[in-house]
This record gives C-alpha cells, sequence and structure tokens, in this order.
C-alpha cells in the first residue's frame, strides 16, 4: 500500500489475507481427511484378502496333508522291499518330492496360524548365527559371500524358534536369489534401548516402489517361478510377534529388509 499507494484499505487486505489462510487450511484438512480414508480402504480391503487367503490355506493344507503322510509311508515300505538300484533311486526321489510337498504345505498352515503354539524366550543373536550356518551352502552355490555383523550381547525375544528361524531364513533366500550374479550378503544387528534392528542387505536386482508396496500380499512375488508364500509367511509370523517390517531398496542397486522387534531386558 506503502509503494504502490493502492487505493484498498487495510481491513480489506486483513480480510483477504484470512480467506486466503482458512482455504489453505480447510483444503489440507479434506485432503488429510480422504487420505486418511483411502489409508483406511486399503488397510481393510488388505485385512479381508488376507483373512480368505488363511482361510483357504488352512482348510485345503489339512485335507492334502493326509494323503500325502500316507503315500509317503507306502512309498517307504515298497523302497525297503525293492532291490534294483534303478527303481530304488526312482522311489526315493517320489519320497524326496513328497517331503518338499509337504514343507510346502507346512508353510501354508504357518501363515494361516502363524502365532506361536510354543512360545519360549529365545536368543535372537545366536539363532541369527544358526540361520546363517544354514544359509551359507546356498550363498556359496549362488557366489555369495556373508558379512555378518551381529555384534550385541545377549538379545531375547518371546517367540518360537522354528517360525522365527523360518522367517529368516525365506528372507535370506530371497535376497540371495535377487543376486543370480553373485554378489555380497549382509547381515547387522543393532541393540538400542527395548528396540531390536536387524538389517538384511543384498547387491542384487532390487525393487521399484511399486513392487515394494505389494510384498507380503498374497501370491505376490518379483520371481518369475516364484509363489509368493514365503514372503505371506514371514509378513505373517513377524506380525504376530508385534514386530514390523521394512524395506529400503531401488532396481538395480539392491534391497535392505529391516526386521524391527520389540526385546526383553
Amino acid at each position: 500500500m506503502f509503494f504502490f499507494e493502492s487505493q484498498i484499505n487495510i481491513e480489506t487486505w486483513i480480510l483477504f489475507n484470512f480467506v486466503s489462510l482458512t482455504g489453505v487450511v480447510l483444503a489440507t484438512l479434506i485432503y488429510e481427511v480422504f487420505m486418511n480414508q483411502f489409508k483406511l480402504l486399503h488397510s481393510v480391503m488388505e485385512s479381508q484378502k488376507l483373512e480368505v487367503a488363511s482361510h483357504l490355506a488352512a482348510s485345503i493344507s489339512h485335507e492334502v496333508r493326509n494323503p500325502l503322510t500316507v503315500s509317503r509311508g507306502f512309498l517307504q515300505m515298497i523302497n525297503s522291499d525293492l532291490e534294483d538300484k534303478k527303481t530304488k533311486g526312482y522311489m526315493e526321489l517320489a519320497i524326496d518330492e513328497l517331503d518338499r510337498a509337504t514343507e510346502i504345505i507346512n508353510d501354508y498352515l504357518t501363515f494361516a496360524k502363524p502365532f506361536p503354539e510354543k512360545v519360549e524366550k529365545i536368543n535372537v543373536k545366536s539363532e541369527l548365527e544358526q540361520s546363517l550356518s544354514v544359509i551359507q551352502p546356498l550363498a556359496t552355490m549362488s557366489d555369495v559371500t556373508i558379512n555378518s555383523k551381529i555384534d550385541i550381547s545377549p538379545t531375547y525375544i518371546q517367540s518360537e524358534k522354528r517360525k522365527f528361524q523360518q522367517c529368516l531364513l525365506n528372507i535370506l533366500k530371497n535376497a540371495i536369489e535377487a543376486m543370480p550374479d553373485g554378489g555380497e550378503l549382509t547381515v547387522d544387528a543393532l541393540h538400542k534401548g527395548f528396540e531390536l534392528k536387524v538389517s538384511i542387505s543384498d547387491t542384487g536386482i532390487g525393487m521399484s516402489e511399486e513392487q515394494i508396496v505389494r510384498m507380503g500380499e498374497p501370491f505376490f512375488t518379483t520371481k518369475e517361478k516364484g509363489t509368493g508364500l514365503g514372503m505371506m509367511v514371514s509378513h505373517s509370523i513377524m506380525k504376530a510377534m508385534n514386530g514390523e517390517i521394512i524395506y529400503e531398496s531401488s532396481p538395480n542397486k539392491g534391497t535392505t529388509v529391516i526386521l524391527l522387534f520389540k526385546i526383553e531386558k
């Protein structure tokens, strides 16, 4: 008003600024309401899909596992009476494939019922070291070097050993398979207060933002021949443990999977 000798009085300027500010605030609030409603709707849809997949997995798995167990038993009986080495080899291969099918069914059952059946106090450091020793042969075959940085004091959480290791092995296996030409797998653990942070990083193909958002969804996978079952199970186990999975990744720059746990003193 001073420099341009405007004819608009001060009351009009105040009213104009007040209306503009009020409009901005209202628009921001409306945007936040819409975004919260969208997130809530997305969360409800995801819960419904997981519930349907969970019920389906439980019902089918129970029905399929029984005939597989019976078939395996009869094959073992036949195999013990065989003398021909070639036929015996075929029979052993059939038994191994039945065992593999049973493992897949067990994964479905874990997804359907991820809560620990036998809750116990487990040492995270020793479980991480055990998982790395189990996955080492696969890493060696895939020309992957494992760098372990688990320099933490004994740290305990409440869970079931088998399911906790299953969660870790699924993530470690995914990281190795994401490096078809070899690379480095780094496992780091950090204990701070009542929180434990485990980071599993690879130097593989990475993921886009769209793929990261969909990780853990029923039957979503980034592999050509994958089913997505492994990460479904891992997400279910982490949720049952009141833990959290966070992904940091970008295409061709590797992926870091961060596991956050509430720990006991």
